[in-house]
């Protein structure tokens, strides 16, 4: 009888716990998901190959960009400041910042985002590949040269088309009509965030999808399956993205953190690929039998 007690009583926390795996569980996927745009911010700065990419490329935009933010905040804080005061107390300046910056990322983003800027995503989320051993999902796409001292030296001219966010006017218009939700009080600013940045989330694996040869249907499967990661996946690069001056490079980072991510997944499958194959049970050899002759 003693011997009975410890599984009952294991079967008693089981079904206490029970009840909060389920969002325990989603805050841990939510959890995982939105570190990777901060893990890509530590693996970009730690491999020096990466830098070039940001320093010769996106240093000057990074400079026109602080000065489109100057005139906004210049011109454009203190005006909707005052207005939102009305409504938001002494609060109004959270309201007001991410209203102004949210201005700023729109004006960057029908600028210089989607003509100077994909490229050179596209080659951070490439050599991230690379880098993590995955280079056979690039070599059919474009020309690698495998003798190369660093992963973005290896890679070569792209030979299908090569986009990590497809550009659309519709993303500039998205961020144009959601910009008023920063007029509401507390939640208006954190559903900005998290509505744009749910669309920046499901686009983060575009390029990976392309390299995987995925049509249309077996890519929105793909975003399906992943939505509420790639909710808060994208809620964390877009609040690294408001970060004026500094929204270019962070561009990189996440791009960098969307290649770790894909390349966790394509070793998981690997894994299971590999179990599989060890657990599947052999067919036993024929019996014995002797030929009569």
């Amino acid at each position: 009888m003693p011997q009975s007690q410890p599984p009952a009583r294991s079967s008693r926390v089981e079904l206490l716990l029970r009840p909060v795996e389920r969002p325990v569980s989603y805050l841990k996927r939510a959890g995982i998901a939105a570190s990777y745009p901060l893990r890509g911010i530590w693996y970009f700065l730690r491999n020096k190959d990466f830098h070039p990419l940001f320093l010769s490329r996106l240093l000057p935009l990074s400079i026109i960009s602080l000065l489109v933010y100057l005139i906004l905040f210049t011109f454009a804080f203190l005006p909707q400041f005052a207005f939102l005061a009305i409504f938001h107390g002494w609060g109004a300046w959270v309201n007001a910042v991410v209203l102004v910056l949210g201005e700023g990322l729109v004006i960057i983003q029908g600028l210089f985002e989607g003509f100077f800027v994909d490229e050179c995503r596209v080659d951070v989320f490439d050599a991230t590949l690379i880098k993590e051993s995955h280079s056979e999902l690039l070599s059919p796409h474009r020309i690698l040269f495998p003798d190369a001292p660093t992963a973005v030296k290896m890679l070569g001219k792209p030979t299908t088309p090569a986009i990590f966010t497809p550009w659309s006017m519709i993303q500039i218009v998205e961020l144009i009509v959601f910009l008023p939700l920063n007029f509401i009080p507390i939640v208006g600013t954190p559903a900005f965030i998290i509505i744009t940045g749910t669309r920046m989330g499901k686009l983060a694996h575009y390029r990976w999808f392309q390299l995987r040869g995925l049509n249309k249907k077996e890519i929105k499967q793909e975003i399906r399956s992943r939505t509420w990661e790639y909710v808060w996946f994208g809620t964390a690069a877009m609040i690294l993205e408001l970060i004026p001056v500094l929204s270019f490079f962070f561009l990189l980072t996440t791009s960098a953190g969307a290649g770790l991510w894909a390349a966790r997944i394509e070793n998981e499958k690997r894994r299971q690929a590999v179990e599989s194959l060890v657990e599947e049970p052999q067919s036993p050899p024929p019996p014995y039998e002797d030929d009569p002759v």
